[in-house]
């Protein structure tokens, strides 16, 4: 899924009156994120046409079109059979233009100055994505003794970068959205060596990981079609900003379409097993491996989520900076391990968590969105870390 661009929803300011902590209250009327690049720079917002608003509330919605596809999936696994039969090249095609459409709504100049003038926050967020969500996938895995197959998806999805789907849940609850905006470019950028080289440590251990094979998988569908996508901004901004609002929301619909073909596969796969065992016990089994999936796709969000907001509680963020850092943290680029797992392993089980991952953590992450989305910063005059 695309990056927010700099034309999508943004809070209005908040009163002057400082609130109490966790008071509830309305939430504010939405602007466009245009309007952060002007505060950044000092220059006046630009206000969005009434189209392009209507994309990019489109795009928002990308929780909805992945739960409605994995409804469709178990409904009838078959209305994905001409994509699903057309992987792993149809899935690396897939999330390619994903990432192509998010580096055209990026500016790495704009990117770079944020980094600058926020060096410390932007590095704690990146450090813990790539410790605290591997090492929780490690410890359910081992905690629920989870298959081989499974133990190693789980842990390629924890190993994973932020998920861009992270900036809009970040938009909702009042959090810093630039910072999330940074935190899911630089994971994903290093994503090229951490992801490979994280999976090979912590699931090494269950089957052969060749990491030389996903840095490169990695570098080919991520990071190069970003770098694509910024350069084609830079060199051909004209056609680009004719592009750019359409691009989120078709990033989303894709990658709608691949988490849901994955799922409708292992859906199909599990139809399958249960008509080939006649044993009530036996299907009784299939049932409580899939129960013990979900439950492991939840336990690792919802450690993502807790563990990022009290981490940068105890380093002392403020709450707008807490909030980024809790969504960028839980919430992963489940393409990503879908793709990976599809290429590179055997099993069509590794890519089960993953897939699981796209419907589950979208429902926790916007469900979180909105319940912070009625409680207030807790310090709303302080919306960016002077670090």
């Amino acid at each position: 899924m695309a990056l927010l661009p700099l034309h999508l929803l943004l809070p209005l300011p908040l009163s002057p009156l400082r609130p109490p902590k966790l008071h509830l209250h309305r939430p504010a009327k939405l602007r466009t994120i245009r309007s952060l690049a002007g505060t950044l720079d000092g220059a006046s917002p630009e206000k969005p046409r009434r189209w392009e608003r209507a994309l990019s509330a489109a795009a928002s919605l990308y929780p909805v079109y992945v739960t409605l596809g994995g409804a469709a999936a178990c409904a009838n696994p078959g209305a994905f059979t001409w994509f699903v039969q057309r992987g792993p090249a149809s899935y690396s095609f897939a999330l390619g233009f994903i990432m192509l459409a998010m580096g055209l709504t990026l500016e790495l100049r704009d990117l770079l100055g944020l980094f600058r003038k926020r060096p410390f926050s932007i590095l704690f967020g990146c450090v813990a994505q790539y410790t605290i969500m591997p090492a929780f996938g490690a410890i359910v895995s081992k905690a629920l003794n989870l298959p081989p197959s499974l133990s190693v998806g789980l842990i390629l999805l924890a190993c994973c970068p932020g998920g861009t789907a992270s900036n809009v849940v970040t938009l909702i609850a009042q959090g810093d959205v630039p910072l999330s905006i940074v935190m899911t470019v630089c994971t994903t950028l290093t994503a090229v060596v951490l992801t490979p080289l994280l999976t090979k440590i912590l699931a090494g251990a269950y089957v052969p990981v060749d990491a030389v094979k996903l840095s490169l998988s990695t570098l080919q569908i991520v990071v190069a079609p970003i770098l694509l996508g910024s350069y084609m901004q830079s060199t051909f901004p004209a056609a680009v900003k004719v592009v750019t609002p359409f691009a989120p929301l078709l990033a989303v619909l894709v990658s709608s379409l691949l988490a849901s073909s994955v799922f409708s596969e292992n859906v199909a796969r599990l139809k399958t097993s249960l008509a080939d065992t006649p044993y009530a016990s036996d299907q009784g089994a299939i049932f409580g491996d899939l129960k013990t999936v979900i439950l492991s796709v939840l336990l690792l969000h919802l450690a993502g989520f807790f563990v990022g907001y009290l981490s940068a509680a105890i380093c002392g963020f403020k709450e707008r900076q807490r909030r980024a850092i809790s969504i960028e943290v839980g919430m992963q680029n489940s393409s990503l391990g879908v793709v990976l797992a599809t290429a590179h392993f055997s099993s069509p089980l590794v890519a089960l968590p993953a897939a699981l991952s796209a419907i589950i953590m979208n429902i926790m992450g916007s469900s979180l969105g909105f319940v912070w989305r009625y409680v207030d910063p807790s310090d709303p005059s302080d919306t960016r870390n002077e670090s």
